[in-house]
């Protein structure tokens, strides 16, 4: 059974039949909300039904505030119900990319943010009742091959300089620990843990419609006016309140808003079939802490409660003009196979069940792009995920509905920072496909490297 290895004579994988066009962790709910008709007035907008707008949506409802939220899909659709589904804190945040220009003392506090998403959402998850297989094991980080020891060791020694703890586990405590043996050192991150975000977001939607949120899905919107009170115009309806939330991410450059601050990158991922109790015993692994790597574009590896593995990343891609169409990646998920193979060789010949893509918003600097615009200062946004947005875009509704509340949150206060402008395309296009080619050919050539000490 040629399973998940490459099929030469195709080029594709078996994973490549699997596609789905939703994430791997959500179907259309059987309690769709209906689409907007007519016309409804509120006190907030919210655009977009994931982690960020549902609890933005929630946290404005317990402030007493008449919130309605449209979805052009449904909840969960997007990011949300598309990650692998780590809740993790600043640790192995890229470092490099923002502490010289923010300074020490505001990447403290950046960094605080990413931890305080993490307590956020264990937080939520008792409050709200919402089971979502939570494995608060702590996250790793690992190293496949010694040549990347020196990029880790340095990645969590400014992690837990900023404040955000780290533990660097040497191959005997990877060993003792029952880490598959592929990964051979790395550090060990205490806080946080893996769960199934299709099931959290679920969660967060059922508590916004018990609490009173009006949700539409299957309602994008068309187009706003600015003004003390702004006008949403929806194919079917119209909205209005003197707020309006964009809580969009990668498809916010689409409505209009950050085109020179953030773009869409793709991601991919498989899952494999169910492991049988032998497989599961091979690999030892008796916490199932997520790990994540240390190459340049990392690799994701996290057993599920469902007893698959779910792989993801491996291969960004940006699509010319900030595009995100909802097509498969074939060549990423050969690469994630081929990484599956790689790392957990006693699984070879295990099929893929499915495998999807989505997107990520992304800024030069890595950090989130949070703020207010329009003449009245009424339209916030958020964006600028990067792959981290469980615990962030989650924490990010409570500083959301603080701010039109009218307090400044510490934590939104220390967001605040000029993000780098992007390129026009197609220089764009250009510099992000050297970008991204290079950091592969780097990433290849440490993975040929792992193979021949194997």
């Amino acid at each position: 059974m040629r399973g998940n290895h490459p099929d030469e004579s195709s080029g594709r994988t078996a994973g490549d039949q699997k596609f789905r066009t939703l994430g791997g962790w959500v179907e259309k709910p059987d309690d769709l909300q209906p689409e907007l008709e007519g016309h409804v007035a509120a006190d907030v907008i919210v655009v977009g039904a994931g982690f960020a707008g549902l609890s933005t949506a929630l946290e404005l409802t317990a402030l007493g505030a008449k919130v309605v939220v449209l979805e052009k899909d449904f909840a969960g659709f997007g990011a949300s119900g598309r990650n692998a589904g780590y809740l993790a804190g600043g640790q192995g945040l890229e470092y490099e990319l923002f502490l010289k220009r923010v300074g020490h003392e505001q990447a403290k506090e950046i960094v605080r943010f990413y931890d305080q998403g993490v307590s956020y959402v264990e937080k939520r998850l008792g409050e709200l009742g919402i089971d979502c297989d939570y494995n608060a094991s702590g996250i790793i980080r690992a190293g496949v091959h010694p040549s990347q020891e020196k990029k880790l060791r340095e990645s969590m020694r400014i992690g837990v300089e900023l404040g955000s703890p780290g533990e660097f586990l040497d191959d005997a405590a990877m060993r003792a620990r029952g880490i598959p043996p592929a990964f051979l050192f790395g550090c060990y991150v205490p806080g946080g843990g893996t769960l199934n975000p299709g099931k959290y977001v679920m969660g967060l939607r059922r508590a916004a419609i018990q609490a009173g949120v009006k949700l539409y899905e299957n309602t994008p919107l068309l187009s706003y006016q600015e003004g003390p009170t702004i006008q949403c115009k929806t194919a079917r309806g119209t909205a209005s309140a003197p707020f309006l939330v964009l809580a969009t991410n990668a498809y916010t450059p689409q409505l209009g808003l950050l085109q020179n601050k953030v773009m869409p990158l793709k991601v991919s991922a498989i899952e494999t079939e169910p492991l049988s109790s032998a497989q599961l015993d091979s690999l030892g692994w008796p916490n199932r802490e997520g790990i994540v790597t240390s190459h340049f574009t990392m690799e994701s590896h996290r057993l599920t409660a469902r007893n698959t593995l779910v792989l993801t990343t491996k291969r960004l891609r940006y699509v010319y003009g900030a595009q995100t169409p909802n097509d498969p990646d074939h060549a990423a998920y050969r690469e994630l196979a081929l990484a599956l193979s790689d790392r957990f060789p006693t699984l070879r010949g295990l099929g893929i069940q499915a495998c999807w893509s989505g997107y990520i918003s992304f800024a030069y600097d890595a950090l989130p792009v949070v703020g207010e615009t329009g003449a009245q200062q009424n339209i916030l946004y958020t964006a600028g995920c990067s792959g981290h947005g469980v615990g962030t875009q989650s924490l990010i509704g409570h500083l959301l509905a603080e701010r039109i509340g009218g307090i400044e949150h510490p934590l939104l206060a220390a967001l605040r920072h000029k993000t780098p402008a992007m390129l026009p395309d197609p220089l764009q296009w250009c510099v992000m496909n050297l970008a991204l080619g290079a950091a592969n050919r780097l990433d290849d050539y440490t993975n040929r490297k792992a193979r021949s000490v194997t």
